[in-house]
């Protein structure tokens, strides 16, 4: 599963790759447009996994309540991507500005995936559900 670690004012992230929706956008448009700006990939959307139920502050600022949509997502073309092996490999100067944002991929082998894998809550939450799903044989 491909994840992205990120550098965020100071701050340390590994988070299932999205962004966020853009003013008269639909949720499947956006997340073809952020697959397109940040790992260049044209993407097909596909099934519906979870959406946000309950409360989550946004990890970002405290004033913004956040709801996350996620969906299976497949390159309709060989993948072509610059990734990492490690985790949050930046280079320094990447780093340098505690105000400053920084972001590469990193691909997880399935058995290596869990909910331990990701830094946010509700991507927690999905992990948990997708490899649950894939043991009764649903995935």
């Amino acid at each position: 599963m491909l994840v992205s670690d990120e550098y965020i004012r100071g701050n340390y992230f590994t988070k299932l790759p999205g962004g966020g929706l853009e003013f008269g956008e639909g949720t499947r448009d956006c997340l073809k447009r952020e697959f397109k700006e940040e790992t260049n990939l044209d993407v097909t959307i596909g099934e519906h996994i979870y959406t946000t139920d309950f409360f989550q502050i946004s990890a970002f600022n405290n004033v913004d309540q956040i709801i996350s949509i996620y969906y299976y997502v497949h390159a309709g073309e060989p993948i072509n991507l610059t990734t990492k092996t490690s985790l949050f490999d930046f280079t320094p100067d990447l780093v340098a500005d505690p105000k400053g944002e920084a972001e590469v991929f990193r691909w997880i082998e399935w058995d290596h995936l869990s909910e331990q894998t990701v830094s946010l809550p509700i991507d927690k939450i999905v992990i948990r559900q997708i490899k649950q799903k894939s043991v009764r044989g649903k995935l």
